[in-house]
This record gives C-alpha cells, sequence and structure tokens, in this order.
C-alpha cells in the first residue's frame, strides 16, 4: 500500500524521546502529514510523567494514533493509562514498561548535578552512548543531532525529564489492559533498551506486533527511516477498536 492510501483517519500523535524535539521525526512528518493530521508533542511540563500526560492530554484532540520513542514511549504508556478511550492505536518505540530501580535512578543524580553545574553537553554523552547506535555512517550523525536537539532544550528541561524518568511508575498491569493495534519496534543494536525488555512488552499487550528493525540502534526513526515508515504504514492500516463506552448512568426514581 502506497504511503499515501492510508485508511487511519485519526490525527498521528508523536512523542519524541528524552531531550529530543520534532527533527527527529522529520522522515515521519514529511511521509505522513500529506494524507493525516500530524501532531509532535514536547515532553514538558513537570518533573513526573503523571504531569507531563496530563498537560499533554489538554492539547489532544478527543481520539488519535498514538506513536512514542524512549521516553516518548514512557509517556505514551501513561496516557493509555489515563485515557484509553481516546487513543485508536499505540507503537512503543525503544521503550520499556518496568519502573527504574532504586539503583538506575540514584546513577542519574551525578548527571542532574553536573547538567546543573554547566556540564549539559557531556551529560548527553553519557545519556546516549554511541554504543547504542547501530554502526556505520549514519552514528555520528544521529549522535550530534541528538546532542544538538539537547543543548537548545538546555538543563532545566533536562532536570525535569530526569526526575520523571526517575519516578516513572511500572506500566506492565496498563499494557495488560491494551485493547488497540499494538506496534513494539525496536533496533537490535539498541544497548539502552535491549531485544529482551521490548519482547516482554510486546508479550504483555494482546495481539501486539513485535517489530526489531536490523542495522538499527535506539533511533530507528533517523537511522532507518524507510523501514520505520513501512512498519508504521502495516500498524496504521489495522482496523481500529471502536472507542470504549464510558459507563453507563442508572436513572434514579
Amino acid at each position: 500500500m502506497p504511503y499515501d492510501q492510508q485508511p487511519c483517519r485519526e490525527p498521528l500523535v508523536l512523542l519524541p524521546g528524552m531531550m529530543c524535539d520534532g527533527r527527529i521525526f522529520y522522515a515521519q512528518v514529511r511521509t505522513f502529514s500529506g494524507s493525516m493530521p500530524v501532531m509532535v508533542l514536547p515532553l514538558a511540563g513537570g518533573d513526573t510523567v503523571e504531569k507531563i500526560a496530563a498537560r499533554m492530554l489538554n492539547h489532544l484532540p478527543p481520539r488519535f494514533a498514538l506513536a512514542g520513542l524512549s521516553m516518548g514511549g514512557i509517556l505514551a504508556m501513561e496516557l493509555v493509562r489515563r485515557a484509553p478511550e481516546r487513543i485508536s492505536r499505540l507503537c512503543i518505540m525503544g521503550a520499556s514498561p518496568l519502573a527504574e530501580t532504586p539503583d538506575q535512578a540514584a546513577g542519574r543524580e551525578p548527571q542532574i548535578v553536573a547538567a546543573r553545574a554547566g556540564r549539559l553537553e557531556d551529560v548527553l554523552r553519557e545519556t546516549l552512548p554511541m554504543e547504542a547506535l547501530a554502526p556505520g555512517p549514519l552514528r555520528l550523525e544521529v549522535h550530534k543531532l541528538f546532542c544538538r536537539m539537547g543543548m537548545e532544550l538546555g538543563p532545566e528541561m533536562y532536570v525535569a525529564q530526569a526526575r520523571a524518568l526517575q519516578r516513572r511508575p511500572d506500566q506492565q498491569a496498563v499494557m495488560r489492559r491494551v485493547q488497540v493495534p499494538t506496534l513494539v519496534l525496536g533496533g537490535e543494536h539498541d544497548t539502552l533498551v535491549p531485544a529482551s525488555k521490548l519482547d516482554l512488552l510486546a508479550q504483555l499487550i494482546p495481539g501486539a506486533q513485535l517489530k526489531i528493525l536490523p542495522e538499527t540502534g535506539h533511533f530507528p526513526v533517523l537511522e532507518q527511516p524507510d523501514a520505520v515508515n513501512r512498519a508504521l504504514l502495516h500498524w496504521l492500516a489495522e482496523p481500529a477498536a471502536a472507542p470504549e463506552a464510558p459507563p453507563a448512568v442508572c436513572a434514579q426514581g
């Protein structure tokens, strides 16, 4: 099916990764915006995923297709928890449903201190190790773009997002209740969220499709944009489930 013939009619909402902006979805916006509304929302508005998600819901349409990358995938899970009836289909890329362990959360503290002390560029290089991207000519270019986006967003945004990740809830129970077409997508070279974690996520979600892309790391939307777009196309073409009906209200007589 060509890109310009998608049966999905809901707006497509894209959520970027930590310290990323809309540039990360350039190929997806260019491909899909000709046939459906496409929105990219920043991960802003608070220092917990609950606060950020609540702010997002105030700016989102009544019903939409939702795709999140990395931290954007974590926010997508929180949106499913808060407003499942508004989401017609779900795509999670490079994100785990698990909360951070105490050791993982504590490991962010030195990075938060360094970001506040003016060493944000060093922190960004630690946040996305080069080894988390697929080897090849694009690796350095993708890494430079990530650092450029992060530097422009600034240290305050970094601290807020790091705090949100430290405190994020476990979403395994939420994922078991998903009842919409779901794609779990990742890269074979991703060392931050390896295929084993994505397999766990896909097994939690009834009927989810798992797709691990070769020659791709933590940022498949930049590393293999055509392969991602093909996967998204098939996901968008799946028949969407009917919206959940609101609970019935019994008349008092």
